[in-house]
């Protein structure tokens, strides 16, 4: 069996924690006590000569051959089937808890590891080897009757178990005779006997997923691509303050030695709309909830000026960019970065996207809290902002680092943000601001169908005035701007088309950026393809490059950020919300209705 590094990973997670655990159940990357904490398990990130020990936690069977993985249907809790040359096996369950008790969300900092043998008389070792400070740190370990306690300064993390101890200690191969379980947390004692609590928390857990995927609006067709989808959007979700990282991990490399590693276990605003948006057309409107949460606190301490696009998950401002110099990176693809210099940047797509976050929440009449005129003010304050930067020069969505233009996605998003107000508005009948929204939408709107134009290319540019392609000017359709059968709009379909896409696949711009050329594609862009496809009359080639999407997740249905047009192999940050949003989007602007079936 191969021991290189890849993204055939499983996530688990409960809205407080989560961890990637590979096909042979190691478990390579987790960090606690937050998503974006320092790494108890690093594994991942030092893999230039495959998954090591250090920082993994490993149920390694004797001889294994073979592999089976897969999720419980419908929910979060993961399987991992290891077999000898001699059939002999174990089966590995995973999976963080979560569900309500006494009424509130459950969600402790804590992952569940129960093996039990499956046939024969199988030998298993367990490798437990936590770190901290980015791997530089090794715990030191105090043992008990049933757990072991790693303690460094910054955090102790507990091992409750029924296997035992000393050969967790030593790292000794032993027959498995029967279940074991191990649970790994916070330096606290099991009310329970261990067996019997992880019996519990996973019967509860798997409760929860079932009854909260059962409520799912579901479109006819792919409904299993489209509930594994939502899950992992859900488990991206930081319950305690509402934010929503876009991705779980850091540095995984957007192509092979292109050195685009950047860390995005944060909260882009852009990221997040989208999130909120897809599970809503889900009927979830939970996740929504939880986030407008987040999005006012972030809006408030604005105070009316410079929003920054991506935050803390808990608000925090600064996120100093920093390279770990040590860790020799995904199967060697060095550097290692923690934080993200683009909180720095000014985007300034990111006042539309904070209206568009929270626009349904004042016209949804499901939810607990609507929004209120209060509310409805302060995101006039955004809209403001919104309005007098909507044609300056900024970093544009894609983050460019050493060049600023007029990009036609940060002004489309301005428009949004003008034209969301104006139907806001409507719904409190304020007409002197239905007025004043629709004219500043209408002015921005003219603006960009004049100056994002190009007649060279016969298409929309990225720029004003420039000529360069650009994905995502695709989005001008799906935020409603521009009728897509509106002659331009196919003409820029077809334009991108021709210059951006490899078969099913598409990358998110043709000129080089502060790396040069992109190598890789980028998947979401290959969903606003199919949407557009979709949207100007050619379902049929949507419906086409939708299967091939799909055919290149991963076995456990999960995307990462990019994929590589020749080997089809998944690059960059995993599991990317951005790709698991394209799966759902897609899903419900291709599936056959329910009546033509029922």
């Amino acid at each position: 069996m191969t021991d290189e590094a890849n993204l055939n990973l499983g996530l688990i997670g409960n809205c407080t924690i989560s961890a990637l655990i590979d096909a042979q159940a190691r478990l390579v990357w987790c960090c606690m006590p937050r998503f974006d904490s320092d790494p108890v398990f690093h594994a991942l990130l030092d893999s230039a000569d495959g998954i090591g020990a250090e920082g993994s936690f490993q149920i390694q069977l004797d001889g294994c051959v073979r592999t089976e993985q897969a999720y419980d249907e419908n929910t979060a809790i993961l399987r991992t089937r290891l077999f000898d040359v001699h059939d002999h096996g174990v089966e590995v369950t995973d999976f963080a808890p979560r569900f309500f008790r006494h009424d509130r969300p459950y969600r402790p900092m804590l992952i569940v590891r129960r093996v039990r043998p499956i046939q024969g008389s199988p030998r298993i070792r367990i490798v437990l080897r936590p770190r901290a400070d980015w791997g530089r740190t090794t715990p030191s370990r105090t043992r008990g009757s049933n757990h072991l306690r790693f303690v460094t300064p910054e955090r102790t993390v507990r091992l409750t178990t029924d296997a035992p101890i000393t050969y967790i200690l030593d790292e000794t191969t032993f027959t498995l005779n029967g279940p074991v379980s191990l649970l790994l947390g916070t330096d606290e004692s099991l009310e329970g006997g261990i067996e019997e609590t992880a019996r519990g928390l996973e019967e509860h857990t798997q409760h929860y997923w079932r009854q909260w995927t059962r409520r799912l609006a579901l479109p006819l067709e792919w409904q299993t691509a489209v509930i594994r989808a939502a899950i992992t959007l859900k488990m991206c979700l930081f319950e305690e303050t509402g934010a929503i990282v876009a991705a779980m991990t850091t540095s995984l490399p957007e192509a092979p030695g292109s050195e685009r590693n950047w860390d995005y276990r944060y909260c882009w605003l852009r990221d997040a709309f989208f999130v909120v948006r897809a599970l809503n057309s889900l009927s979830e409107v939970g996740t929504m909830e939880d986030y407008l949460r987040w999005l006012r606190d972030a809006v408030g301490r604005a105070g009316g000026g410079h929003i920054q696009p991506l935050y803390g998950i808990g608000l925090e401002r600064e996120l100093p960019e920093s390279v770990v110099e040590h860790l020799a990176g995904y199967r060697g693809h060095r550097p290692v970065r923690v934080g993200n210099q683009a909180a720095e940047h000014f985007q300034h797509d990111v006042y539309g996207n904070i209206v568009l976050g929270a626009a349904q929440a004042f016209h949804d009449h499901r939810l607990l809290r609507r929004g209120t005129r209060e509310e409805f003010e302060l995101l006039e304050v955004v809209g403001e902002r919104a309005f007098a930067i909507h044609d300056q020069p900024d970093a544009g969505m894609w983050e460019l680092r050493t060049r600023a233009r007029v990009h036609t996605s940060s002004v489309l998003m301005n428009w949004a943000a003008c034209d969301r107000l104006a139907k806001i508005a409507e719904t409190f009948d304020l007409p002197e601001r239905v007025a004043l929204w629709r004219e500043r939408a209408e002015l921005i709107r003219a603006k960009i169908l004049e100056r994002a134009w190009s007649e060279e290319r016969q298409a929309f540019a990225e720029s004003f005035g420039g000529r360069e392609l650009d994905a995502s000017v695709l989005l001008m359709a799906e935020v409603g701007m521009i009728d897509p059968m509106d002659t331009r709009f196919v003409k820029t379909v077809d334009a991108l088309e021709a210059a951006l896409c490899d078969g099913p696949y598409m990358r998110r711009y043709e000129a080089p950026d502060d790396f040069g050329l992109p190598e890789t594609s980028f998947n979401i862009c290959a969903f606003w393809r199919i949407d557009a496809l979709a949207r100007i009359g050619r379902k049929e080639q949507a419906r086409e490059i939708f299967n091939a999407l799909l055919a290149v997740r991963n076995p456990l249905g999960l995307l990462s950020e990019d994929t590589h047009p020749v080997t089809g192999q998944l690059w960059g940050n995993f599991p990317q919300t951005y790709s698991m949003v394209g799966i759902i989007n897609a899903a419900m602007r291709l599936s056959a209705p329910w009546d033509s079936r029922i």
